[in-house]
């Protein structure tokens, strides 16, 4: 790379980043990491004034991986921070004045979910104990006790406006995909499954109100804990019952026990309530799209989100007619950062926002609900670029039955069902256009209309680049999901071939002798598998932070992450053990016809390094060669884990991904240039 391409991606890495935005007790005050700075800082906007106060100072993590927690009294801010990446995250406290106190340490990993109304008992998700379960600290009497024990996560847990019962979402059911809400004592005692849907479906707690009017969940004094009525609590639910997603409303007539459960007694039309459970539970939306419940909001509403294509548009509900409406916001996706107990309402008319869209990058806004406009309260910057200097994406879609055209040479497969794949399309500009084909992680995931750096870094260095929601995405309900259960490296990976055998027929202006194939995490397995799978069709590949050995993922994960995706997707190895070896790229890593680079942090516990070091490995074995010349080139990430938001960590990935698509696609750029010329 030339100096100036060095400087552009340093630019581009350097472009500060918002994250995790999260509203006070009193809604004054936003506070959200930020790295202005050139390293990730805890940042506090005042929502009246616009002022910006940096109260941190190098002493949060330089990875803005995991969200935010405000104390009960909003004086301090709770953080996590972790080893180098690794994600076994202790919890700390920040406060205004920029004094740090460790608050808990622990084996494993561990998450703040929630505070009670006094500021004195944390909830805590910890695997510390071995499986994903809930802990109770208690701050003055410096007691941990562990109020749930389950054999599968528990996730979500949020104390009730009294801080009397806690809500959260495991399964006991003998079907590995179900999820259901369970409401607990504050002690962890007397559990009850509120049987909100049907077995086999997902739902979640999302927020406790406790019947007022206030700004948030529920405080009519802003704190979200106030009860005028004395005798109400309502529980703000999603659930897949349906297949798309759903939001829902638990009303709890008698808050000082978990007895008596009955629907909203004000709701009418517009609203479907279902009694058929053990609690009842209204239903908000007409089931066209796939909705998230956000928070309540004042004037008996609630926020949800709902997914529209690769798009986000924020939806206010009344919670007694049902009506719902979608806001006014710019086109791209809407979000709400990470939610705290104040919910997204800075007051009674404004909501807290997030935007960004492929061209525009993340920004906060105040959405004010009476005039249906909102007002930026913190810019996106953008150093030396401007929007339309990004790449902006096209929306299509492509049928697809799982089987591509391209020769399958690891796995032969039968049709599956034929189902429209959606996709986006940057277009570089370069004439002709090499495309890298990046494919999301998760697998429970999808790409959006949002402003993706990697991307952006690709689309600058002239690759345009191809991004596909393959069947068990997110967005598209909960059978779209299911689709990739028992057949991972499957029927997904013909539909990412598809939609890049479509634009590459349709595109004259793609070269289909330049095409890489990209991803990270269950990104990165794809990208393992694409190049194993279908050789024919890549000319580059590049997998980073991605699983070649399922059995030694299944073994060396982390064990919420053994439960909840391997056994979730895949059972176990002793139960399906030739679909773990079929399905595992190192088992097929001959099959290799293109130069690969691989990319893995040394501290990953989702997806151990040990992943990255097993495929090299074989391959050298069965005489690949190793270097820039080679067969493949490999690098391992000192200090990082599975990916990082540091600027000179992104930097450094960005140079490896450069430098490898330039040597061994081509130098794009001066396709681009040219183009540019030509017109």
């Amino acid at each position: 790379m030339t100096t100036d391409d060095e400087d552009a991606l340093e630019a581009l890495a350097s472009l500060p980043t918002i994250a995790h935005p999260t509203l006070s007790p009193n809604g004054r005050g936003v506070a959200f990491y930020y790295d202005t700075t050139g390293r990730n800082e805890l940042h506090v906007l005042d929502t009246e004034t616009g002022e910006l106060d940096r109260w941190s100072n190098g002493d949060v993590p330089r990875n803005a991986r995991w969200f935010l927690r405000w104390d009960a009294d909003g004086d301090r801010v709770f953080f996590h921070r972790d080893d180098g990446g690794d994600e076994q995250n202790d919890i700390y406290a920040l406060s205004r004045d920029g004094t740090v106190e460790s608050v808990v340490e622990l084996d494993g990993q561990a998450t703040l979910q929630d505070v009670s109304a006094d500021g004195e008992t944390l909830l805590v998700n910890t695997n510390t104990d071995g499986q994903m379960n809930v802990y109770r600290y208690d701050r003055p009497a410096d007691e941990f006790s562990k109020l749930t024990d389950y054999e599968r996560a528990v996730r979500n847990p949020l104390f009730s406006p009294s801080d009397d019962r806690i809500a959260y979402a495991t399964n006991e059911t003998d079907d590995f995909d179900n999820l259901d809400v369970y409401v607990a004592n504050a002690d962890g005692s007397e559990p009850r499954n509120l049987d909100l849907g049907e077995v086999g479906a997902e739902s979640f707690p999302v927020a406790w109100s406790g019947g007022g009017d206030g700004p948030g969940n529920g405080g009519g004094d802003g704190t979200e804990r106030d009860d005028p009525d004395g005798n109400t609590a309502r529980l703000l639910v999603t659930d897949n019952t349906p297949d798309l997603g759903r939001a829902g409303i638990v009303t709890f007539e008698d808050t000082s026990t978990g007895a008596s459960v009955g629907s909203d007694s004000d709701s009418d039309a517009g609203t479907d309530t279902d009694t058929d459970g053990d609690a009842a539970v209204t239903w908000y939306g007409d089931s066209e799209f796939e909705e998230t419940a956000v928070a309540f909001l004042p004037d008996d509403r609630f926020l949800a989100l709902r997914t529209r294509d690769a798009r986000t548009v924020p939806v206010v509900y009344d919670v007694a007619s049902g009506d719902g409406r979608e806001l006014d916001v710019p086109a791209g996706v809407t979000t709400v950062g990470h939610p705290g107990r104040r919910g997204v309402s800075i007051d009674e008319n404004r909501l807290l926002l997030q935007h960004t869209s492929p061209t525009s990058r993340p920004e906060l806004l105040a959405y004010d609900l009476e005039t249906d406009t909102f007002e930026t309260l913190l810019e996106a910057e953008y150093g030396p670029f401007t929007p339309d200097e990004f790449g902006d994406a096209e929306y299509l879609t492509v049928r697809s039955d799982g089987v591509p055209e391209t020769p399958a040479v690891a796995v032969d497969h039968e049709p599956a069902a034929e189902l429209e794949i959606g996709a986006l399309l940057y277009d570089s500009g370069a004439r002709p256009s090499p495309l890298v084909v990046k494919i999301h992680g998760g697998p429970r995931a999808r790409d959006e209309k949002s402003f993706d750096l990697y991307t952006q870094v690709l689309v600058q260095r002239g690759f345009s680049v191809l991004e596909v929601n393959y069947r068990g995405s997110t967005g598209r309900g909960r059978e779209f999901v299911e689709h990739l259960f028992d057949d991972w490296g499957g029927a997904e990976q013909g539909d990412v071939a598809t939609a890049a055998e479509h634009v590459i027929e349709t595109r004259d202006w793609l070269d289909s002798d330049r095409v890489a194939v990209f991803g990270g995490s269950y990104g990165g397995y794809s990208a393992y598998w694409q190049a194993v799978q279908y050789p024919d069709l890549y000319n580059a590949a590049i997998a980073w932070i991605g699983l070649t050995d399922l059995e030694e993922q299944y073994e060396t994960t982390m064990p919420h992450y053994r439960t909840e995706l391997m056994e979730k997707y895949l059972s176990t190895p002793a139960e399906n053990p030739d679909l773990y070896e079929e399905r595992s790229p190192i088992t097929h890593a001959d099959n290799l016809a293109a130069p690969l680079l691989m990319v893995h942090g040394v501290n990953d516990s989702r997806v151990p390094v040990s992943q990255a070091r097993l495929f090299r490995d074989e391959l050298e074995s069965l005489g690949y060669e190793s270097g820039p010349d080679g067969d493949i080139e490999y690098h391992e990430l000192g200090e990082e884990g599975h990916a990082s938001t540091d600027q000179r960590q992104q930097l450094r990935t960005f140079e490896l991904l450069a430098d490898f698509l330039e040597r061994r696609v081509g130098d794009a750029t001066a396709d681009a240039v040219d183009s540019t010329g030509d017109d």
